[in-house]
């Protein structure tokens, strides 16, 4: 009995375990001049117990860094790859066997390849949804199962407020509505940055920096039978309105970004705000509350940044991180 009691308790730890690893992670870019070597930033990604891990492109050293440290990773493709990986399969296939193949091969698990970063709407739109295609072909060749989505920005909504009226763009909705279509098809999730930050910093005067930072007591928002104490819940609504309306409910959404500047001369940002923040969208999206449109479904997210990149425009775009370069915190945050 007590050994059977043993087991259960075991279990019951690995599968805290495994939410709790899988429900967060972190965006690792590398758009600075003195960023720490991958394999420091592997060891300290280890150390907070951070298992999952978004990349914005293929760079080797990175992705050698990882190999058998049980940490799964995002790929992404380059944006300027997009019409290539669109028009030529071959390319495709040559995309995954030098960029997904070999780390495989040295024990590195892949989560998601998004083709393409927030380029919806926009000149390369038209290429995204072909690159997905073509990715899944080289990766369905290789015998992988890695699903394949895109990353997008909420500009792609027309829409937003109230959540239950989100709506793709007309920009957007021809490209999004193929793109769900395959997502669907593929039961696979579309990756979405959510940033209540931006949304506050262009209307101070009409969103409450409370409502943003998952600070204030009780509803902000009514919206029909739903009621929203924070900003980031109500986006991520809108945009399951949006796959709603364009007939796709049973596509899920990765909040695949989100983040607060703890800097940069800008309205609301500040290290205690930065701090705020994250602290409160980690307890939130591991509480498995879900959001009032998805109770109980856990949103799978990514905080951005990993670290302050001074190669980024100046402002508020170098100090999103987590972590100066030095590998100190620019303030703490509680992962699971």
């Amino acid at each position: 009995m007590e050994t059977m009691l043993n087991l259960i308790i075991a279990a019951f730890s690995l599968l805290i375990s495994s939410f709790g690893a899988q429900g967060i992670g972190i965006n690792y870019g590398l758009l600075g001049d003195n960023l720490p070597s991958p394999d420091k930033v592997v060891g300290l990604l280890n150390s907070r117990n951070i298992k999952l891990v978004r990349l914005f492109d293929p760079n080797p050293i990175v992705l050698t860094a990882l190999h058998n440290s049980g940490i799964e990773v995002i790929l992404g493709t380059l944006n300027n790859d997009l019409e290539r990986l669109a028009n030529d399969p071959t390319f495709a296939n040559t995309w995954v066997q030098n960029n997904v193949i070999p780390h495989v091969q040295a024990g590195t698990s892949f989560r998601y390849i998004t083709a393409g970063n927030e380029v919806i709407p926009g000149n390369l739109a038209g290429f995204v949804l072909s690159a997905m295609q073509n990715l899944d072909t080289a990766l369905t060749d290789a015998k992988l199962n890695i699903p394949v989505s895109t990353a997008i920005s909420t500009g792609v909504l027309g829409v937003s407020f109230p959540p239950s009226q989100g709506a793709f763009s007309e920009a957007s909705s021809v490209d999004m509505t193929g793109i769900v279509g395959f997502l669907a098809s593929k039961k696979t999730p579309l990756l979405v940055n959510v940033y209540p930050y931006f949304a506050y910093a262009n209307q101070p005067k009409d969103v409450r920096l409370d409502y943003a930072l998952f600070t204030a007591n009780g509803t902000v928002v009514v919206d029909g039978a739903l009621n929203y104490a924070n900003l980031f819940d109500a986006i991520v609504d809108a945009m399951y309105s949006a796959l709603e309306k364009a007939g796709h409910p049973d596509v899920s959404v990765v909040v695949s970004e989100t983040g607060w500047p703890s800097a940069g001369d800008a309205i609301g940002a500040t290290v205690e705000n930065g701090m705020t923040y994250n602290n409160n969208a980690v307890a939130h999206v591991t509480s498995s509350a879900g959001t009032p449109r998805r109770p109980g479904n856990a949103i799978e997210t990514y905080i951005f940044a990993m670290f302050n990149e001074d190669l980024k425009p100046v402002g508020v775009e170098q100090n999103f991180g987590l972590y100066h370069p030095d590998m100190t915190e620019v303030y703490h945050v509680n992962f699971p």
